[in-house]
């Protein structure tokens, strides 16, 4: 979850909502994303979107039945939508995001019983960091003065 929240630290960096992602095989990263939605204009450049592209990339496939994806943020709908059918064996996630959360907050996807797959999942690790980096961006954006 660590090197989740560097990516998020580094969407923040660029004026992108901080949440970042980090796909991990046998202890092994195989993908990490942060947001890029406002920098590519791309509304499906999610963190953890991009961390499954990487993922596959490196894997020559796009089934992650044996890795986690680490999140700092409950995935959307999208998001969960994508790891559903990429089979993602574990999902763990930081902060619960109540507008968009796919994994309880608004829907629960991954834990759909008329799907045909449900990845593992824990909530809540680093909470207080990953909500804190939320809190503090929006705030900040608040903040600006407009032009």
């Amino acid at each position: 979850m660590r090197l989740a929240l560097e990516q998020a630290r580094l969407a923040a960096l660029h004026d992108e909502v901080p949440v970042g992602a980090v796909m991990v095989l046998d202890n092994r990263v195989i993908g990490a994303g942060c947001n890029l939605t406002r920098r590519l204009q791309d509304s499906t450049a999610h963190a953890e979107m991009i961390a499954m592209r990487q993922a596959a990339g490196r894997l020559g496939h796009w089934y992650f039945e044996q890795c986690t994806l680490y999140a700092t943020l409950e995935p959307c709908i999208m998001c969960a939508g994508a790891l559903v059918l990429a089979r993602v064996g574990r999902l763990v996630y930081g902060a619960a995001e109540p507008k968009f959360g796919g994994c309880g907050s608004i829907l629960d996807i991954v834990r759909e019983k008329r799907l045909n797959h449900r990845p593992e999942v824990a909530a809540g690790v680093l909470e207080a960091e990953c909500s804190g980096l939320m809190r503090d961006f929006f705030r900040d954006l608040r903040e600006k003065p407009v032009l």
